[in-house]
């Protein structure tokens, strides 16, 4: 489970998240969409503390901690606990598609080198790029790119993956492509939490939406009721402009 009480955020004087709370069960898929600006990617790398919140408890999986009196060590532990996949990728441009998901397998698991390789490719596969293994990113289109990200977060066996807009710096035709393989680690019972402007996808693997306006959660629900019959003006306003 992943549960957040009362989490603030602000830089200097700007507040960007203004007191947010949620849950998501185990499996869950839960969307969080909402206008730019609206404070979502602050939120969801402050469930990872890449950035730190003001205030908070944050407690996902077997770690709980408080944000104002946190260790290093809780904060680590609280980052094992997660994957993110980036806007942007993240892949280390020196090494292959195999290299990029196994780096971690090896260096922070400590997992022997054969063995890492092998659960590598049964990642690539789920992705569908084992006939990429040995292509650096540059050789990759974006939605590759972006594959192998998916498949990097999944190799750390993470309680929780946490997708910050991973098709917003796509070409528009390449979108589907990750959306159908995010859709399909959805099948797969994984917990995630998912930044989005796809109000189709949102609509068609959540079992929960969140809408963001100004750094507060404005409405929530189960995506049928969410998109069907909002209750707040400004929810209504929002989902009039994507259709």
């Amino acid at each position: 489970m992943i549960k957040v009480t009362n989490l603030r955020k602000s830089f200097n004087d700007l507040v960007v998240l203004d007191g947010i709370n949620f849950e998501v069960k185990d499996r869950e898929v839960m969307s969080i969409i909402g206008p730019s600006g609206s404070g979502k990617s602050t939120l969801i790398r402050c469930l990872n503390f890449l950035e730190k919140p003001d205030t908070a408890t944050i407690e996902i999986g077997n770690v709980k901690l408080n944000a104002e009196r946190c260790t290093r060590k809780e904060i680590r532990d609280l980052r094992a606990q997660t994957a993110m996949v980036f806007q942007n990728y993240n892949l280390y441009k020196n090494k292959t598609a195999l290299q990029n998901v196994t780096e971690s397998l090896i260096v922070v698991k400590k997992m022997p080198k054969k063995e890492a390789e092998e659960f590598g490719m049964e990642l690539l596969r789920k992705v569908g790029l084992e006939d990429k293994r040995d292509n650096y990113p540059v050789t990759l289109s974006g939605g590759q790119q972006q594959r192998v990200s998916i498949a990097r977060a999944l190799a750390l066996r993470p309680h929780a993956v946490l997708f910050d807009e991973p098709t917003s710096s796509l070409d528009p035709e390449l979108v589907g492509e990750v959306l159908q393989v995010i859709k399909s680690i959805a099948e797969m019972d994984t917990t995630m939490i998912i930044v989005t402007h796809e109000m189709d996808f949102a609509r068609e693997v959540s079992d929960h939406v969140i809408f963001m306006a100004d750094g507060n959660i404005v409405e929530q629900g189960p995506p049928g009721e969410f998109f069907n019959n909002p209750q707040h003006d400004r929810t209504k306003q929002f989902l009039k402009n994507y259709r």
